[in-house]
C-alpha cells in the first residue's frame, strides 16, 4: 500500500490570512502538506523529513516589537525554502540582508517583471500580474542571493539564493495572482522534486488501514448528523471495522423537513450501517422553552446533545473508540500563531465531547480540508445530494428562529425552508451557492389575503456565495426566482405573510443570523 506521506511540504504560519490558501494550493498540486507554528524548532522540522518548506506572509513588520521569527537554524537545513511576503523579508533579515520600509506601500495588483526565468518561473511570460500587500521590502538581498524579479515599486520583488532559497514579495496563493499556482507547482515539482502522489484514493486506503490497526477487535461509536463530515467518518470507519461500528443519531427536533428519514434511508438501507436512533425532540424543545438569546440556545443544545450522547453510549456499552469528524482547519486553529481570536459566536457544530468520556478518539479526517472531505466521500460512494449539501449549523433550526423556539414555529420554518431549497434547485442555482436558507423573524406584519386582514410572521431569505465561509457575499438571485419563492411561501405556508431578502455581506454581517 502506498504511503500518503512519502513526500511532505511544511508551511510555517506567521499569521497570514492566506496561510490556509497556501496549503490548499499545495494539496491541489497533489502534494501533502502541514501547517506548523512559526516558532517550530529546526530540529523538529528536520525530524519530519520535509521535501520543502514555505514561510507564509504575515501582518507584522520584522522590526515590530515581538514580531514573529522562525528558528535561524532552519536556513541550515538541506531543504528548499520559499518565503512569501513577510516570509521573504524574514529570510533576508536572518540571512544577512537588509529590509526597510517601502518608499511607497504596495497593495493590490502589480505588474511583476521576471528578470531570471529559472525553475521558479519556468514556463511563465516575462511579465505577469501579481497581488502585493506589503509596507516593507528587501532593499539588500543576503550574500550569495540574486534578484530574479521586480515591480515598478519594488526592485527586489523576488530573489534566489544558494541551496534552493527563494523569496517572492507577492502572494502566489491568491486568485489575484493568476499564474500563482504555476509558481507554487514549479517550487514543488522542479525545486523540491515532489512527484504529486497525494490523492483521495490513496488517502482512503491508508485511513482504512490505520483505523483497523488502531481499533483491533474493539467496537466503535460515532455521532451521525447527516452532514458531510460525520457521513464520511461513518463510511470510512464502517469500511474498516464493518458491523463493529454503531452510529448514534440524535433527533433533536431541530432538523429540516424530511432530513431524519432521508438519513436513515441512506445509511441503514443503502450502506447497511447500524444506526442507533434516539428520539429526543421533546427533551430539546423543553430545554429551549422561553430561551431567546442565541448564545444560550447554542450552549443549551450543545450540553443536551453531549448528555444524550453519553447516556446512549453508556446504554449501548462495549465501545472502546469514538470516531469524530475533526477537520484540518480545526487542528490549525487549535495551534494558531495569532492567539485566541475574539469570539463572535460559538462554533456552529455541537459535538465536542467531555474529557471524562472514556473512549479513545479516532479522527480520520484531521488531515483534510472540507473540499478534500467531499472528494473522499465521492470515493466512498456517498450520494451527491449529501456531498453537495449546504452547511447547516449544529444547533439546527433553533438559530434560524429568532426568538423562542416552539414546535409551531419550527413547522412554519421547515415548510418555508423546503420551498427555498426546492426552488433554488429547480433554477439550477443550488451548487452555485454556499448557503441558501430561511430565517423566521420575531416580527409580525399586517397583510391582506382575500378580503381578510392577516397579522403574521416575516421570513427572511438568505443566500450567499463563498469559497470557504470565512468571507461571503450576498447572492444576486434572479428576480424571477425571488418572486416565485416569495409567492409560494406566502401562499403555501400558513403563518407567513411577508418575505424579505438579506443583502448583507460577511463581514460585517455573519452568514447565519444567530
Amino acid at each position: 500500500m502506498a504511503n500518503i506521506h512519502t513526500e511532505k511540504v511544511l508551511i510555517l504560519d506567521f499569521g497570514s490570512q492566506y496561510t490556509q490558501l497556501i496549503a490548499r494550493s499545495v494539496r491541489e498540486a497533489k502534494v501533502y502538506c502541514e501547517i506548523l507554528p512559526y516558532h517550530t524548532p529546526a530540529q523538529a522540522i528536520s525530524a519530519l523529513s520535509p521535501k520543502g518548506l514555505i514561510l507564509s506572509g504575515g501582518p507584522s513588520s520584522i522590526y515590530d516589537e515581538g514580531a514573529p521569527a522562525c528558528d535561524p537554524d532552519l536556513f541550515r537545513l538541506p531543504v528548499p525554502i520559499l518565503g512569501i511576503c513577510y516570509g521573504m523579508q524574514l529570510m533576508a533579515h536572518l540571512m544577512g540582508g537588509k529590509v526597510a520600509g517601502s518608499p511607497r506601500r504596495e497593495y493590490g495588483r502589480a505588474q511583476f517583471f521576471i528578470d531570471e526565468p529559472g525553475d521558479l518561473f519556468y514556463g511563465l511570460p516575462p511579465v505577469i500580474t501579481v497581488w502585493m500587500s506589503h509596507q516593507d521590502q528587501v532593499i539588500c538581498p543576503p550574500p550569495h542571493f540574486t534578484i530574479i524579479g521586480h515591480t515598478e515599486s519594488t526592485e527586489a520583488a523576488s530573489f534566489r539564493g544558494d541551496s534552493n532559497r527563494y523569496g517572492v514579495q507577492f502572494h502566489p496563493e491568491v486568485v489575484h495572482t493568476p499564474q500563482g499556482r504555476e509558481i507554487l507547482r514549479n517550487f514543488l515539482y522542479r525545486i523540491c522534486g515532489c512527484a504529486g502522489t497525494w490523492d483521495m484514493k490513496v488517502f482512503v486506503e491508508s485511513a482504512v488501514a490505520r483505523i483497523r490497526s488502531q481499533v483491533g477487535d474493539e467496537k466503535v461509536i460515532t455521532a451521525l448528523s447527516g452532514g458531510v463530515d460525520s457521513s464520511v467518518v461513518a463510511l470510512l470507519v464502517h469500511r474498516a471495522v464493518g458491523d463493529r461500528l454503531t452510529c448514534i443519531f440524535v433527533d433533536n427536533g431541530l432538523l429540516r423537513k424530511g432530513e431524519a428519514d432521508a438519513l436513515l434511508s441512506t445509511f441503514d438501507q443503502h450502506f447497511r450501517i447500524r444506526i442507533h436512533w434516539v428520539d429526543a425532540k421533546e427533551r430539546f424543545l423543553g430545554r429551549l422553552r422561553g430561551v431567546v438569546d442565541p448564545e444560550e440556545k447554542r450552549v443549551l443544545i450543545g450540553r443536551e446533545f453531549i448528555q444524550v450522547f453519553e447516556e446512549e453510549a453508556t446504554r449501548l456499552g462495549g465501545a472502546a473508540f469514538l470516531a469524530q469528524g475533526t477537520l484540518y482547519p480545526d487542528v490549525i486553529e487549535s495551534t494558531s500563531v495569532r492567539g485566541p481570536s475574539s469570539t463572535i459566536k460559538t462554533h456552529h457544530n455541537v459535538g465536542g465531547l467531555p474529557e471524562k468520556m472514556r473512549f479513545s478518539l479516532i479522527e480520520p479526517l484531521r488531515e483534510l480540508f472540507k473540499d478534500e472531505v467531499r472528494r473522499v466521500g465521492r470515493e466512498l460512494g456517498l450520494s451527491q445530494e449529501i456531498l453537495d449539501r449546504h452547511p447547516f449549523p449544529g444547533p439546527g433550526l433553533a438559530v434560524r428562529i429568532l426568538g423562542e423556539v416552539t414546535e409551531e414555529r419550527l413547522q412554519i420554518l421547515r415548510e418555508a425552508d423546503s420551498i427555498v431549497v426546492e426552488e433554488i434547485r429547480q433554477a439550477g442555482l443550488y451548487n452555485q451557492l454556499w448557503q441558501a436558507f430561511t430565517v423566521l423573524l420575531p416580527v409580525r406584519t399586517v397583510g391582506v389575503m382575500g378580503d381578510g386582514r392577516t397579522y403574521e410572521d416575516v421570513a427572511a431569505l438568505r443566500a450567499v456565495t463563498s469559497l470557504d465561509g470565512m468571507t461571503a457575499d450576498w447572492a444576486r438571485l434572479p428576480y424571477e426566482v425571488l418572486g416565485k419563492i416569495s409567492n409560494r411561501i406566502i401562499n403555501e405556508v400558513k403563518g407567513i405573510n411577508r418575505v424579505v431578502y438579506d443583502v448583507s455581506s460577511k463581514p460585517p454581517s455573519t452568514i447565519e443570523w444567530e
